[in-house]
């Protein structure tokens, strides 16, 4: 029974690779409905101009994008339950969650609203997870790194690749923690200082350039219709 199941699921992936390479030798081009930005209960997100938001990524409900902020390939910025801010020139790096405790908690334990602040010139590792918490500016925050729930991450601070902030703790200023728990590693000089404001510059420039490159959030059916009048064939999938 085993054996069959095996047969079947690798003539199915072959079946469906081999109808994929087809379409592309056939010139067809496909292009997708999902919609990287999404209102929830009526509260749409906010993004300015240069805002860049991936088509694969998801900003969803009360999110508001200030100026220069980008949002990467497959990263979920979840607004639906609390406000979530993402500050001028921040990133949410591929792949990363930042979203609130659910609608039924109104008050953390430290007396302030579940909200997600993500304060300015902040980049956020992929595969980040963040949760009703705020991040101050000028933060640095590694690859798979957890930060809890009513956690406060001060200004000026460097978070190694895979640190656990656990939730209502308190990472200090000018300071570099890692580790899990969070546990501090050294004070931060003025190099370390100022590279935190040029890499969130570096990724935002980035992320100038990959928004060129794509049509306007929602407008998938400009797309088709360039398509169409270059007489390709065109697959929504």
């Amino acid at each position: 029974m085993a054996s069959s199941s095996s047969v079947k699921a690798v003539v199915g992936r072959a079946l469906r690779e081999t109808g994929a390479a087809l379409k592309v030798a056939s010139g067809m081009e496909i292009f997708t409905r999902h919609r990287p930005v999404m209102m929830f209960w009526g509260a749409k997100p906010f993004t300015t101009n240069d805002t860049f938001v991936a088509p694969t990524a998801s900003v969803i409900g009360n999110v508001t994008n200030w100026d220069e902020s980008s949002v990467w390939y497959g990263a979920v910025v979840r607004g639906d339950s609390h406000p979530i801010t993402i500050g001028f020139s921040s990133n949410i790096q591929d792949r990363a969650v930042v979203h609130t405790l659910p609608a039924d908690v109104t008050v953390l334990k430290s007396g302030f609203t579940p909200v997600c602040h993500v304060g300015h010139y902040v980049s956020v590792g992929s595969g980040s997870t963040l949760t009703s918490c705020r991040i101050e500016d000028l933060v640095e925050i590694g690859e798979k790194c957890t930060i809890g729930e009513g956690a406060v991450v001060e200004s000026n601070v460097i978070l190694e690749a895979g640190t656990v902030v656990p939730p209502y703790a308190r990472i200090p200023s000018g300071q570099r923690w890692g580790g899990n728990p969070a546990a501090f590693i050294e004070e931060l000089d003025d190099e370390a200082k100022d590279h935190i404001k040029d890499h969130a510059e570096k990724i935002g420039i980035q992320a100038q350039e990959h928004l060129v490159e794509f049509l306007p959030i929602g407008n998938t059916y400009v797309h088709l219709e360039d398509l169409e009048r270059e007489g390709v064939q065109a697959k929504q999938g």
